[in-house]
């Protein structure tokens, strides 16, 4: 990047900055949402709620499809790259 580039760029450089940081949440929600071990996580969750009488066998079951869903889309997929 010139002098004369650098300079007629740095109003917008906040810009950038909040663009970047916004790229780099976006990238760690998508990893965990699509993450095999927070998907069984959330499976186990969901058992011990059924277990424990929080939810009923119908919220249960919807929730379970939901996340079975997931996770075989998630083991289906490759692993996202780390864009640097």
């Amino acid at each position: 990047m010139g002098l004369i580039t650098g300079l007629l760029t740095l109003p917008i450089a906040p810009v950038r900055g909040v663009v970047w940081v916004a790229e780099k949440l976006q990238d760690a929600a998508e990893r965990e949402l699509h993450d095999p071990a927070v998907l069984r996580t959330q499976l186990a969750v969901l058992n011990k709620e059924l277990e424990d009488g929080f939810i009923n066998l119908e919220e249960f079951e919807r929730e379970e499809e939901r996340l079975l869903d997931r996770l075989d889309a998630a083991t289906a997929r490759p692993a996202p790259r780390d864009r640097r």
